[in-house]
Parts: C-alpha cells; sequence; structure tokens
C-alpha cells in the first residue's frame, strides 16, 4: 500500500471524548482520496472514501468500507513524519494552526 497524507488536524472531540487526528490522504494504489479518523489507542482507525461520502454512501460492504486496520499500520508513520512540520496538539487540547500550502501546488515567483 502507498499513501500520502495531505492534510491532518487533531480534534479534541468535545470536553471529555477521546481525541483523533482527521487525515485526508491519498491512497496511490487505490486511486482514492480518503479521510480517516485515527484514534490514539491501537485498532481505532476509521475510514473513508471521500467521493463515496459526497455521494452520501456510508454503507458496509457497498463500496465504501475499508479496512482500517490495515490503514492504520502504514498511517501511524506517515502522520509523525508528516507533524513534524507543526503539530496542533498540547496533550489532550486542540489548537488551531496555520495550514501550509501543498509542497506540489505551484508557487507564484516575486
Amino acid at each position: 500500500m502507498k499513501l500520502k497524507i495531505l492534510k491532518a488536524s487533531f480534534h479534541r472531540n468535545g470536553v471529555g471524548g477521546a481525541g483523533f487526528y482527521a487525515i485526508i490522504f491519498k491512497d496511490v494504489g487505490e486511486k482514492k482520496t480518503m479521510v480517516a479518523s485515527l484514534f490514539d489507542e491501537n485498532c481505532y482507525c476509521a475510514v473513508y472514501d471521500i467521493e463515496q461520502l459526497q455521494k452520501h454512501n456510508i454503507e458496509f460492504g457497498n463500496g465504501n468500507s475499508w479496512r482500517g486496520d490495515h490503514y492504520e499500520t502504514e498511517l501511524r508513520p506517515l502522520l509523525e513524519k508528516f507533524l513534524k512540520k507543526g503539530s496542533n496538539r498540547l496533550g489532550p487540547f486542540a489548537f488551531p494552526q496555520k495550514v501550509e500550502e501543498d509542497d506540489t501546488k505551484t508557487k507564484t515567483q516575486h
């Protein structure tokens, strides 16, 4: 599996809920843009195809059910590398962070 994280953000999940990372990533092999909710605890990863979500498809076994456990093993180390650019998490809390433009976008020259 070949994945590339496009964006990641930590969410506090209310006052007492378990925080998680919302991750938008490309699955290069499947040629899909996906979204994952990745919690700190192992085996807590949910993955959806964004195109199917736009069609309101959230059905299990009908085009938008993915093995979160398979994605989790590659997403966790990629997330660590991605967040070295700056994290928006401090303990159990989340705070807004300026989102940098994707490296692949053309930059205007001065």
